[in-house]
């Protein structure tokens, strides 16, 4: 399978989502088109992943590209291919479909409580999770659910933290890619920026670690795992 990998900022991790697609044997392609402005061509993947960025989904003056990306999303998801979009990714998809994003509305860090909605517990993917799970989040902003989406997942500040657009198209606020790896990475490569965002959090990011940080793990990779067999 061929699977064209996006990514919007320097630092970017495919953390679970790259061991599924490793584990399948995936050809993956990448492109970074916050420093070129480059995407790939429709008919050139099977699959389509967009992961996140600092940036927001409307920030066009700075990244020209994100409007065609969006685009992207969205006409690759309604022809029936497997699209995934994650934080970033999944409010550029809602984007491209018409939602309307809302910019600095619902700031949500860390291990958070995501809880499936009905059409999640009848879901493909979403239906081998348990009805209320852990995962990290990081992001300040939100969307409406985009025409002719279902809402799969929910939380108080973001009610929709996933939504199915097409067969095989899946937009998941939350970093659900994100492993403890990942975020002991982050830790260390922003501590600033998370004592801004979540004063006091890193002095019981270890012991959360073990506890939500584990399930979290563990619903990441299912979910990867899941989403990688759609293609």
């Amino acid at each position: 399978m061929r699977v064209a990998i996006v990514e919007n900022t320097a630092v970017t991790h495919h953390g679970q989502v790259g061991v599924a697609l490793h584990e399948a044997g995936a050809r993956i392609e990448l492109w970074k088109p916050w420093r070129d402005g480059l995407l790939p061509a429709p008919e050139s993947f099977d699959a389509l992943v967009v992961f996140g960025g600092e940036q927001t989904a409307l920030a066009d003056d700075l990244h020209p590209y994100l409007p065609r990306l969006a685009s992207l999303m969205e006409e690759t998801a309604a022809a029936g291919q497997a699209v995934l979009g994650i934080c970033l990714g999944a409010q550029l998809m809602a984007r491209g479909i018409g939602a309307e994003n809302r910019i600095g509305t619902a700031p949500e860090f860390g291990w958070q409580e995501v809880a499936l909605t009905e059409a999640g517990a009848q879901d493909p993917l979403l239906s081998q999770l348990p009805q209320h799970f852990r995962s990290f989040q990081w992001h300040s902003d939100t969307f409406t659910l985009p025409p002719g989406a279902v809402a799969l997942a929910t939380s108080p500040v973001a009610p929709v933290q996933c939504y199915r657009f097409g067969v095989r198209g899946y937009g998941m606020q939350f970093h659900f890619e994100a492993s403890r790896a990942v975020v002991a990475d982050w830790v260390a490569t922003f501590p600033a920026i998370i004592d801004r965002l979540a004063p006091g959090w890193r002095a019981t990011y270890p012991e959360a670690a073990k506890g939500p940080g584990a399930q979290s793990d563990e619903i990441g990779l299912t979910l990867a795992r899941g989403w990688v067999a759609l293609i």
